[in-house]
C-alpha cells in the first residue's frame, strides 16, 4: 500500500542544474527519482518545496513522496545514501499524513548566502563562496537590508520578466554577519522568487561597495525597470537551510 513520505535532502549543487528535474542534465529530482524507481520496481515522482537553481546548493531541502515498499524510513533513508552521488544524502525519512505536500504546506525559508573577502584564496571552499575582489562595508549593507525587509512587491529582483503570479513577498528577517575572512548574509520569508535572493544579495554588496545609495535601494522596490536592482551574485555562494512548517 502506497504511503506518503518526508524527506530532509542535503546536497552540494555544483555538478547539477538545479534541483527539477530536465532532460539531459543532471538535476537533484532527477537522481534521487532514479534510485527510488530502483528501490520500488516502479517509477516515483518526488516533489521539493522548491526549485534551487543550478549551483546552488542545499542543506535543508524537504521533498514528499508516496512509496510503495516494505521498508522501514530508516531503511528507506539508508538505501538512498547507499545508492545516491556522493554529492546527495538524505539526512531523514519519516512518514508523512497523506496530505502533506512539501511545496504547498511550506510557510518559510531560510536561505544563507556566503562571501569571502580575504587575502588568501579560499582554495577547500571554493565551491561554496563568492569570492569578492574588494570589501564592503557592513553598516551600509545593513542600513540598506532594513529598507529591504518587510512585505513588498519584489518583482525587480526576479529573473523571470514573464512572472504571471503575484510577485509580493514577506522577507522577515535579513541578517548581515562577519565571521574572519567571511560575510554571511541570512534570508527568512515566506517565499523566495526566482534569483531572489541572489539579486537581493547583489544590491546589498552594491551599497557596500558604495556604488548604489538607500535611495536607489528603494527605487527599486517601486520601479518597473529590472535594471533599477542590483546584479545576480554568483549560485555557488547560496544554500537553501531550512523549510518551516506547523
Amino acid at each position: 500500500m502506497k504511503q506518503n513520505y518526508r524527506f530532509i535532502i542535503m546536497y552540494d549543487g555544483s555538478r547539477y542544474y538545479g534541483w527539477q528535474r530536465q532532460p539531459d542534465h543532471d538535476t537533484v529530482q532527477g537522481k534521487l527519482e532514479a534510485v527510488l524507481e530502483r528501490m520500488c520496481g516502479r517509477p516515483v515522482e518526488i516533489i521539493g518545496a522548491g526549485r534551487t537553481d543550478a549551483g546552488v546548493h542545499a542543506r535543508g531541502m524537504v521533498a514528499n513522496a508516496e512509496l510503495d515498499a516494505e521498508l522501514t524510513p530508516e531503511e528507506i533513508r539508508d538505501y538512498l545514501n547507499r545508492y545516491l552521488p556522493e554529492d546527495i544524502g538524505v539526512r531523514e525519512v519519516r512518514v508523512a499524513g497523506a496530505r502533506f505536500h512539501a511545496r504547498y504546506n511550506a510557510l518559510g525559508k531560510t536561505y544563507r548566502y556566503t562571501c569571502f573577502d580575504g587575502p588568501v584564496k579560499p582554495v577547500f571552499d571554493r565551491k561554496y563562496v563568492y569570492v569578492l575582489e574588494e570589501t564592503p562595508d557592513m553598516d551600509s549593507m545593513r542600513e540598506a537590508a532594513e529598507i529591504l525587509k518587510g512585505e513588498h512587491d519584489f518583482r525587480n529582483f526576479c529573473v523571470n520578466p514573464r512572472m504571471k503570479k503575484s510577485t509580493v513577498r514577506l522577507v522577515d528577517r535579513i541578517d548581515i554577519e562577519r565571521e574572519g575572512d567571511y560575510i554571511r548574509f541570512t534570508f527568512h520569508g515566506t517565499g523566495f522568487l526566482q534569483n531572489m535572493v541572489r539579486i537581493l544579495v547583489g544590491t546589498l554588496l552594491e551599497v557596500g561597495w558604495g556604488h548604489m545609495g538607500l535611495e536607489q535601494v528603494r527605487e527599486a522596490l517601486t520601479s518597473s525597470e529590472r535594471q533599477k536592482a542590483g546584479p545576480t551574485a554568483p549560485a555557488q555562494g547560496l544554500c537553501l537551510m531550512q523549510v518551516d512548517y506547523d
